[in-house]
């Protein structure tokens, strides 16, 4: 899950770089189209990612963790790497409702406390960049951000609850295919043919986000919200260092504060959440 953490920053990185000319949607569809590569290209892996029992949950994942993956590259492309990530990374916070109907979990009310902490950092993290005067005007790409960490809790419950009876490479696929659809008529409404420079920076995108969700997806067999959701964690941060150092994206004192907030209180979140392990 760490490594997953890591894999899912230097994404982001790579995906910010190409969007300084690409469209947000375009960096999208090419991820999902890197990311059919391995599925199409081995014919055991198309078997196993078609070999499924619960599609419904497939289904779930796919179109929520498509439409998730349109909004955050679209905020990807328009804000700081590191705080469109931070913003979809409150996902951890939303999961807990959609857990209780994928996966039957109990909501402590205790939660209440963090979740306020999280939403009220997210919401300082994502107005901070103007100063106060316009600490609660929002954007549309900070709202798309935002909306995207909704989608992202869902599709986060619904893999650990498909996990319990799909494969790796079904969750994958489905993943792929809903995603190539939700990004699709977007990408080519605004295509632009990549450079050599950007074919590098698409497919690092797409390498990065298989790995990264090769290495999530095995996790969830193993591992409980309450793990995954600290590590995953550690995506916002390096997220957050990469903007600065390699793209002088430095948050503002405000942001800084909305980040500790939101980090303190997604962790309490799945501190106090701390789901039983899936059957191994």
């Amino acid at each position: 899950m760490a490594a997953s953490a890591v894999c899912f920053a230097l994404m982001a990185l790579a995906a910010k770089l190409a969007s300084a000319r690409l469209a947000g949607s375009e960096v999208a569809f090419m991820r999902f189209a890197v990311m059919a590569v391995p599925v199409l290209a081995v014919p055991r892996l198309l078997r196993q990612a078609l070999d499924f029992q619960r599609v419904d949950l497939l289904i779930y994942r796919g179109v929520f963790g498509g439409l998730a993956i349109l909004l955050y590259f679209l905020a990807i492309a328009h804000i700081p790497v590191g705080i469109a990530t931070l913003l979809n990374y409150v996902s951890p916070v939303f999961s807990v409702g959609f857990a209780a109907v994928f996966l039957g979990e109990r909501v402590d009310r205790r939660l209440l406390i963090p979740l306020i902490v999280a939403l009220t950092g997210m919401m300082l993290a994502a107005g901070g960049g103007r100063g106060f005067a316009e600490l609660l005007h929002f954007s549309r790409w900070e709202l798309a951000a935002m909306t995207s960490a909704v989608l992202t809790g869902a599709a986060v419950a619904a893999i650990r609850a498909a996990r319990r009876t799909e494969s790796s490479w079904s969750i994958y696929g489905s993943l792929t295919l809903f995603g190539l659809i939700a990004t699709g008529p977007f990408a080519f409404a605004s295509f632009k043919r990549p450079t050599p420079w950007e074919w590098l920076l698409l497919a690092g995108v797409g390498v990065g986000s298989i790995s990264a969700q090769l290495l999530m997806t095995y996790s969830y067999r193993w591992v409980t919200n309450l793990q995954a959701g600290v590590l995953m964690q550690l995506t916002v941060v390096l997220s957050l260092v990469l903007g600065d150092v390699f793209l002088g994206e430095r948050p503002t004192p405000i942001q800084i504060v909305g980040s500790l907030l939101t980090l303190a209180g997604v962790i309490g979140v799945v501190w106090l959440q701390a789901p039983p392990r899936a059957v191994e």
